[in-house]
């Protein structure tokens, strides 16, 4: 398990995924607005409709961008010429937000869809770039039940900072079980999302939000290996 989890933080490092200190500035701050990331969700999927699913990801990519493909894959070199197939295209709906004490960084969830009627359920980290708009920074999207009826209201949820912040980032954070952290990750350790991949291609990704005294798990999912 040791070497795996190496060899996929030699894949990441190889990839140019940087640590989050070196990528954002320390004074960055945005209000933290879950409405705002839906937002940037339903235009990404606006955009894979009218553009094409592949376009779409390369679009609104940030540059050290993750996806699982199920393995952990740099997406700057996994879309490069990449063609869209009509027969994969793909919709999606996030009914959960969660975004973190200083607005910077965010994660949707929700179920997805193809046309031949595969789905299963889709986790997207979101982060800010300099101008202040929401880019995607990892995507998972594993095969699975996909619900019948939307829920009646959607979830949005901001980490609470107030009355104590985690000590030194995500110290304090679930302890990973043979995990890796999915890059990038805010500065204040506010939200937390880990992944593993095991050797067959399935795959566990859990996401976690500060409460104010510790954290609270919003996602624990399991699932079969599948794009």
């Amino acid at each position: 398990m040791k070497g795996r989890l190496a060899s996929l933080l030699a894949v990441a490092l190889l990839a140019g995924i940087a640590p989050a200190a070196a990528r954002q500035p320390a004074q960055a701050r945005f209000f933290p607005d879950p409405s705002s990331v839906f937002a940037a969700d339903i235009a990404f999927n606006r955009l894979a409709a009218e553009k094409g699913l592949w376009a779409a990801y390369r679009t609104v990519a940030a540059e050290d961008a993750v996806l699982l493909t199920p393995q952990p894959q740099s997406a700057r070199i996994w879309l490069k010429g990449r063609k869209d197939d009509p027969a994969l295209a793909m919709t999606w709906q996030a009914y959960r937000a969660f975004v973190s004490c200083d607005g910077r960084m965010a994660a949707t969830t929700g179920t997805w869809r193809r046309r031949d009627g595969t789905g299963g359920e889709f986790v997207t980290l979101w982060r800010r770039d300099r101008k202040g708009d929401w880019k995607w920074a990892f995507d998972s999207r594993a095969p699975g039940p996909v619900l019948a009826e939307a829920p009646e209201a959607l979830e949005g949820r901001v980490a609470r900072c107030k009355g104590g912040r985690p000590v030194g980032g995500r110290e304090g954070a679930p302890p990973p079980r043979g995990r890796q952290a999915a890059a990038p990750l805010p500065d204040d350790g506010s939200l937390t999302l880990d992944y593993d991949v095991k050797e067959d291609g399935s795959r566990d990704v859990r996401l976690s939000v500060w409460n104010g005294s510790g954290y609270d798990v919003v996602v624990d999912s399991r699932a079969g290996a599948s794009r």
